[in-house]
Formats: C-alpha cells, structure tokens, sequence
C-alpha cells in the first residue's frame, strides 16, 4: 500500500480528489508507516519512489532520528546519502528548507548537508541558479564555502569583479544584456525581462545553454515565436515525458508529424526496455483511455500519457503484442481521453487471445457497468486460468486518497502503482506482494535485497556522501549560522 502511494502521489490534484485530501492522506500513511515499520519505511528510499516521496521519507527520517537506535541511524543515513545524491538539485534544496522550517539542525543532519553540498560539481553554479536555496543551507548547516560563493550569496555587489567566470557573468549580467547567455536559462530569464528584452530575441540567444527539459518545455512558445534554435533531440526523451509532450500538440500537428514521434517515441520505449526487448511473449494491454484519463489541471492527460507510453514500452517489451484502448481505435498516437471506463469489455477481448501477460492500464474506476471487470477476472482466475497460465497485472498512475492505495480492479489480480511506465518492469517484481500471496519474511528480504544493490550502485554525481571532510583550506569562508 504504501509503495502503491509513494510511486504514484504527488500531493497534487487528481481528478477526483483535491489537493488537501491527496496531501492529508498522503502524510497520514507517511506516519502511520514511520512509527510501524521504521526499517521498511527507510528502505523505501531504495525502490522507485517519485522524488516527492523520497524527499518526504528523508526528512521524516532526519526529524524522527531520536527515536532509532545507533545502527539503525548508521544504515538510515547511507540510504539518505544514497537518495539525496539521485534526487535534482531543486528537490534537495527544497528538503533543505524544510528541514530548517522544522528546526532539525543536529550534528548528523549539519554533516548529511555539509557532505550533499560538498559533493555538488560546481559551487558557483549552485551560487547562481539556486542562490537562495544554497544560501538558507550554508547557514542553517554551518558551512564553509568557497571565499567567492560565499560573497556572491551574502555580500554580491561589494565585489567589481569575481574571478569566477559565471559568478562574473551574473554580476555584469545586472548591468550588461551579453552577460544574460551565459547565465541558466532559468536565471537569465527574470534579468531579461528586467532589461526588456523581447521574448523571441531572448530564446534565440539563450538556446546553446539551454537544458534537454527546458527545450521541450519550450517547443511550443518557440514554434508559435518561430524561434528555430530551440530544437531538441527527441528520441533522447525519457519515454513517459516524451508521451505527455506528444499529447500534448493539437492532433493535426500529431498527424502532420506521425513519423517524427512514433519513431521518438519507439527509440526511447527500445532504450527503457534493454536486454528485456522481446523477451515478454505474447502480452496484451488495456489502456485506459477514458474521460478520467486527463487528469486535472496541475497534472494534465498524465494518466493517458503513462498509458501511451506504457503501449509502445510493452510493443518493445512483447514478442507478439496486442494494445487494446477502451474507446480510440486505429494509430494510438491520436489518443485522447473520451467517454466511460468500460474495462470489463476490453479485459475479455484480451483474455479471449490468451496472452502470457495481461496488462490493465488504468486508475481503475471501472463503471460502465460498475464492477464488471472484477466480475470477468474473479471468473477467469478461479474457474478458466486457475493455475494461472496468463499473467495479469494492474498498473495504476492514480492515488486514491480515500482508500490510502491506488484502486484495486480484483483481489485476486496485482495491482501496483505507477509513476512512469519507464518503471513498469521493474514494478512487476512488486506485483506479488500486491495480492497479499507473499510472505512478510519473503518482503523483508526482497526490500534487504535491494537496499544492497541502492546502496553498491555508484550515484549520478560524484563526491563524499559520509564521513569527514577536510577543514575549510585558505580560499574557504565559514559562514555564521
């Protein structure tokens, strides 16, 4: 259950539930698990959680530190280290805020913040792009920084000049529009308005330092501004985000440019699959493409985009595939959410093919009519296939806040939820547990399991994540709490 929350809730709204509710009942499980099961709740951090969920469970972790014992702290803060360094710089900042908010500041979290900071490739860059952020961190960690970062973030107009090139073109950018790309586009962006520089002009200048994210972000505004420069590299995408880009250009464009994605979105479905490619047999999936599949505002059609990029993963995945969508028939680049979830319907159209797995894509609010689908698989697993020669699965991308899980379809059928359908094969391993069929010792081990592997993995940067580190060399300044 918690696991099904943890990948799938972003404390956002969904289409059924609000804000307040995903949040209130997101934090609830969040405690209820801490104060249960510390051992399993810090071992969570090793699995697929959305980095949400991850920074929650580390700062619940550091806040609640009193309550473990030495061992236990030891083992949490490697986890800590380990998720920290795979978290973006943004969230990590963020957790560092909190933090401080909480009035958490002990030796072990001045030295899990000292030692995150120490480990960042570029100081000044952080000084620059996140410069509130670092600042509200070296202060409430204590930190010794660099002597020209801690000046830039306390004391930046005293200077007339930093050796530092990007700490440089920040300061010339205030006064110099060439200075402005140099910068991140995120910091250049404020200071262009300020210099009243025209939108197209700005992303024409700015587009060698712009991000693979901030390029697709920005392919919209840069057509209508026809603004060639900020082009980007599809097949590059990760699948899922790539997905939700493709829903989201008007249809005609999705027509006019069919070649361009599907073969993007198949490029990037063959690199999240691997050496898995092919391996899968015969597999069928239902999509849920219905009503309820574009989410809600803060969270637009990401329900059908982890469908659609879930359909051309499973292509990849399957031998011999076969996707069924609810209501869209024909190419499934021009999916688009309409009409009722009628999943019991589509589920026998895949059963009648007698797959080796059966994949259900949906937030599983089966009601046209209400049930059905529970019906045909209660049916089906216990009078046609009860030796279970088809493999079903429910992949869910919606928390449910009322029932603190996603929505189950059967409970004889595993339902797991999902974040990205990047991750889908590796959360077929948790399947097992979701029918409650597994023993605890076997999820206990399980979880041991992949702690270790979490732990041996080398993370995305590289630095100290523990131990001591040398006392601050001539060039450093401490910087005052």
């Amino acid at each position: 259950m918690f696991v099904n929350a943890a990948v799938t809730s972003t404390g956002q709204r969904e289409f059924r539930a609000g804000a307040a509710e995903q949040r209130m009942s997101l934090d609830f499980l969040h405690e209820y698990v801490l104060g249960n099961y510390r051992d399993l709740y810090a071992a969570t951090l090793a699995l697929d959680v959305n980095h949400f969920n991850g920074a929650m469970v580390v700062t619940n972790l550091l806040r609640t530190a009193h309550l473990a014992g030495p061992e236990r702290r030891a083992v949490e803060g490697r986890l800590i280290a380990a998720r920290l360094r795979r978290l973006p710089p943004q969230r990590v900042y963020r957790v560092f805020r909190e933090l401080r908010r909480l009035g958490v500041n002990n030796r072990r979290t001045r030295a899990i913040i000292r030692d995150w900071v120490a480990a960042r490739p570029d100081p000044a860059f952080d000084a620059v792009k996140y410069r509130r952020s670092l600042s509200i961190a070296a202060r409430h960690a204590h930190l010794s920084l660099p002597a020209e970062v801690g000046t830039a973030l306390f004391d930046w107009r005293r200077p007339k000049r930093y050796g530092t090139p990007i700490l440089e073109a920040w300061r010339r950018a205030h006064f110099e529009q060439r200075a402005l790309y140099e910068l991140p586009y995120t910091v250049a962006e404020g200071l262009a308005v300020r210099h009243g520089i025209s939108r197209a002009r700005f992303l024409t200048g700015i587009a060698p330092k712009l991000t693979d994210g901030e390029r697709l972000r920005l392919q919209t505004s840069a057509r209508r501004l026809d603004v060639a420069a900020v082009g980007t590299d599809l097949p590059r995408v990760p699948l899922t985000r790539l997905a939700s880009y493709v829903l989201s250009l008007p249809r005609p464009d999705r027509v006019r440019r069919r070649a361009e994605l599907t073969d993007a979105l198949r490029a990037a479905a063959r690199r999240a699959a691997g050496r898995q490619a092919g391996s899968w047999g015969r597999v069928v999936a239902v999509l849920d493409d219905s009503y309820s599949a574009s989410g809600s505002g803060v969270k637009r059609r990401r329900p059908l985009a982890v469908a659609l990029a879930t359909h051309y993963l499973l292509e990849t995945l399957a031998a011999d595939y076969t996707g069924l969508w609810l209501h869209h028939r024909g190419d499934p680049l021009l999916v688009h959410p309409i009409g009722s979830t009628g999943l019991g319907a589509r589920i026998l159209d895949g059963l009648e093919r007698r797959p080796d797995r059966l994949v259900v894509v949906s937030d599983g609010w089966d009601n046209a009519p209400p049930g059905e689908a529970a019906e045909i698989l209660r049916v089906w697993r216990t009078r046609l296939d009860p030796g279970e020669r088809t493999s079903i699965v429910h992949l869910n991308p919606v928390y449910d806040s009322d029932s603190f899980d996603v929505r189950r379809l059967a409970p004889a059928v595993a339902t797991v939820g999902v974040r990205d359908a990047e991750d889908a094969a590796t959360l077929v391993e948790l399947a097992r547990f979701a029918t409650g069929t597994a023993t605890f010792d076997e999820l206990r081990s399980h979880l041991a399991a992949r702690v270790d592997r979490f732990l041996a993995a080398p993370g995305p940067e590289t630095g100290p994540a523990s131990g001591p580190r040398p006392g601050p060399g001539p060039g450093d300044t401490a910087v005052p709490a």
